[in-house]
């Protein structure tokens, strides 16, 4: 007869799972090194700050004035400058794909400037709109310090001036690796649990261990301490990586993160235990990994898309994902110094979420044992 809940046994099946670990190299690599290597890897990749632009510049002007608008663009450091006379065709310049823009400069624009009224035209590959779209906010820069080199006009315009806070140079790599951290270590930690039931099943394995009299509920926690462990020590590389490779500022709680990412890190592991639970077989649960693990949380979980910009269903789905809550703790944690308080939301969602997994992992796992 089979009592409560004992800790003994669910440390007995933990320790079975630690020696199954250690005879394992690739999941004990994999585990613990695999997560700071992809967000090296990916951190430099995936950068979405566009530098070296090719522009080219068609003066009919040849004045001073234009030519100190051309030397702005050069000196921000974005643009890698070609000259060109005023009789090539600009569209070709731009089917070509040397450039990305050209800067047509038209006649008198010195003396238009002098009078207060000099304008240019700048015409962008609109086909790479994400491209386009950085260029603009980069020309908004440019014109200020034009502006600046010319002195104030005739009739000088209220400005609007803007400060960015959080991230005061719009470095994508502070937005990127954050993100980035969640989705690979929510991934690896559906798939290492995963397998885990799985595989007990195919090697016969599981029969024994429910001869015995661990229930369940000590099945699933002594499957989840060991990797547990393992997901914080990968964690805590990410955090280092993140910090001595990227320089990325932390200015929040370094409890609170590490504690925030032990319960990201329970819910995904309880995820995968509950695929693995409910398939047995290592291929069919490592599939299902995969799709309810990477693609959502690469297009859903506002890595890359803003969820605001989503329609109503998508940001609905989006909701029943650990990693798209874990992703605002992590960024509101690192750039944002935010506290407990103000992260309440996301980790109430993450702590039902593990609840409810694990209480579905039980559920399905007496199902199984109790037909």
């Amino acid at each position: 007869m089979r009592s409560g809940f004992a800790l003994s046994r669910a440390l007995s099946v933990a320790r079975k799972e630690v020696r199954h670990i250690l005879r394992d190299p690739f999941t004990l690599a994999a585990s613990l090194g695999l997560p700071a290597v992809l967000v090296v890897f990916f951190g430099f990749v995936m950068d979405f700050d566009v530098r070296d632009v090719g522009l080219f510049v068609h003066d009919s002007d040849l004045s001073r004035p234009s030519r100190e608008l051309a030397e702005v663009f050069e000196a921000s450091k974005y643009f890698r400058l070609t000259r060109e006379p005023p009789v090539v065709d600009p569209v070709r310049e731009l089917n070509s794909g040397e450039a990305k823009a050209v800067l047509m400069i038209p006649p008198r624009f010195g003396r238009d400037v002098l009078k207060g009224d000099g304008a240019a035209q700048l015409l962008l590959d609109g086909a790479d709109n994400s491209t386009a779209g950085v260029i603009l906010q980069y020309l908004a820069g440019v014109a200020a310090a034009a502006g600046a080199r010319w002195g104030p006009s005739p009739a000088p315009m209220p400005t609007v001036r803007s400060r960015f806070l959080f991230n005061p140079e719009l470095a994508s790599r502070w937005f990127v690796v954050p993100g980035l951290a969640a989705v690979i270590i929510g991934l690896l930690a559906v798939l290492m649990t995963a397998l885990t039931v799985a595989r007990e099943w195919e090697r016969g394995s599981m029969e024994l261990l429910l001869s015995t009299p661990v229930r369940p509920l000590e099945i699933i926690f002594g499957k989840l301490a060991p990797y547990s462990v393992l997901g914080m020590g990968a964690v805590g590389l990410v955090y280092a990586t993140a910090r001595l490779v990227f320089h990325i500022p932390f200015k929040g709680s370094l409890l609170l993160f590490f504690a925030v990412s032990f319960l990201f890190l329970a819910t995904c592991l309880a995820q995968g235990l509950l695929i693995s639970v409910a398939t047995r077989q290592q291929p069919l649960a490592m599939q299902i990994s995969f799709i309810t693990g990477l693609l959502p949380s690469l297009l859903l979980s506002g890595f890359i898309f803003p969820i605001e910009s989503m329609s109503l269903p998508f940001r609905i789905l989006t909701s029943v994902l650990p990693v798209r809550w874990f992703m605002v703790v992590a960024r509101g944690i690192f750039l944002k110094g935010a506290g407990a308080a103000d992260l309440a939301r996301p980790l109430g969602v993450l702590a039902l979420m593990g609840f409810l997994f694990i209480t579905l992992a039980v559920k399905r796992f007496k199902t199984d044992l109790e037909p």
